[in-house]
């Protein structure tokens, strides 16, 4: 059972409400445009959803990890797109810079990300490496006081729109005494000579979201936009992915919970021989089975979230979260088109866009089978 404080409930509240009457509306358009909804980020910062989980001193709310997956799940409902620009600019644009800035790097950058006046990116996947980060082949020295970063990334969100402020990048930094790179974390200011970001990908999904591959040509950046201990650049990005498996897992609830919505309503309203084919048992199996795929989910993504805040180990409890929900996702985003039959091949049908987008929940911050492995180790086996 999740139990909602009533703050918390008002919020989720308020979040469903703006997702059904300002997102959910806009999304074909958007979707169609390819084009990040700058009206709606804006409207979502007034609303003070990128600063929940950051403290009021930095422009948050002083909220928690569970507030944000509940307003991370209303928004999935309506728009998946719109959804991952708040999971990305929380857990990977701000969080970073929160959890390791210095107190200058905080004061400068987390106002403006926390009130979505901005937003920003993780540069940490590379065509070679990703998980495996001994392949990275992205560089940074110091020189004169500065650093001079070459290299490039894929598959980066929140790079390349007109709010990216920053990029913070994962580079090679030295070596270390086994051998294995020394990886650190820069802090690269949008605009800085070199940093080259390229023209958005042609995604099968997620079309509104701002996703670019970026390269660095002797980038210099002051020595002081190191971020965090140096060394510690993929260590520290390892403890942000936990967390963000968390709030994918929120996504990837919400995608479940609109497509059930959809085949339900929709279920009760088509009428065919005469009567509703929800009265089929075939589809009112295919729905109940929807729903247990929901309720599941949303277990697991809300026990791992209330884990975070309780400060306690939630390693395999967000991979676990992440694993069921994803499926859970693509599972009942084909389920849902096949009841809507050939209007859920239609791409103004929302199901139809939650059918697109949701493969790559399958794939994103971890594979399934990267689930599978950090859940079979936490049980000691050495998969």
């Amino acid at each position: 059972m999740i139990d909602l404080t009533p703050e918390q409930q008002h919020l989720s509240d308020e979040v469903r409400e703006f997702a059904d009457t300002v997102v959910a509306p806009a999304a074909y358009e958007y979707d169609t445009k390819r084009e990040l909804p700058y009206d709606i980020i804006r409207q979502m910062g007034d609303m003070g959803l990128f600063g929940l989980p950051f403290p009021k001193e930095y422009g948050g709310q002083g909220k928690t990890y569970v507030d944000l997956c509940l307003a991370v799940e209303q928004l999935a409902r309506a728009d998946q797109s719109i959804a991952v620009t708040l999971v990305a600019g929380v857990g990977l644009g701000a969080m970073p810079i929160f959890r390791q800035g210095t107190e200058e790097q905080k004061q400068q950058w987390l106002p403006d990300l926390a009130r979505g006046r901005a937003l920003a990116g993780f540069g940490l996947t590379e065509a070679g490496a990703g998980s495996d980060a001994r392949a990275t082949q992205t560089t940074a020295e110091v020189v004169d006081g500065e650093w001079v970063i070459n290299g490039s990334k894929q598959f980066i969100t929140n790079s390349g729109s007109e709010i990216t402020s920053l990029v913070t990048v994962t580079a090679v930094t030295g070596r270390k005494d086994d051998g294995n790179p020394e990886l650190s974390a820069i802090i690269v200011p949008t605009g800085t000579p070199g940093f080259t970001v390229h023209p958005a990908y042609d995604k099968v999904g997620w079309h509104t979201s701002d996703t670019h591959p970026l390269t660095f040509d002797n980038v210099r950046v002051p020595e002081a936009n190191l971020l965090g201990e140096r060394g510690r650049g993929y260590a520290n990005f390892l403890e942000y992915l936990d967390e963000g498996r968390v709030a994918f897992a929120a996504l990837a609830t919400g995608a479940a919970q609109g497509c059930l919505e959809e085949a339900l309503r929709y279920a009760k309203e088509r009428v065919v021989f005469g009567r509703a084919i929800g009265e089929n048992q075939h589809v009112a199996f295919m729905i109940a089975r929807m729903q247990s795929r929901v309720h599941s989910a949303r277990l697991a993504t809300y026990d791992a979230a209330h884990r975070i805040v309780a400060g306690k180990p939630f390693k395999a409890e967000a991979a676990m979260a992440k694993l069921i929900s994803s499926e859970a996702a693509m599972a009942n985003a084909r389920d849902a088109s096949h009841i809507f039959g050939g209007y859920g091949f239609m791409n103004e049908n929302p199901v139809a866009r939650h059918y697109r987008d949701s493969k790559v929940l399958e794939v994103g911050e971890g594979t399934t089978e990267v689930q599978l492995m950090v859940i079979a180790r936490t049980l000691g086996l050495s998969a």
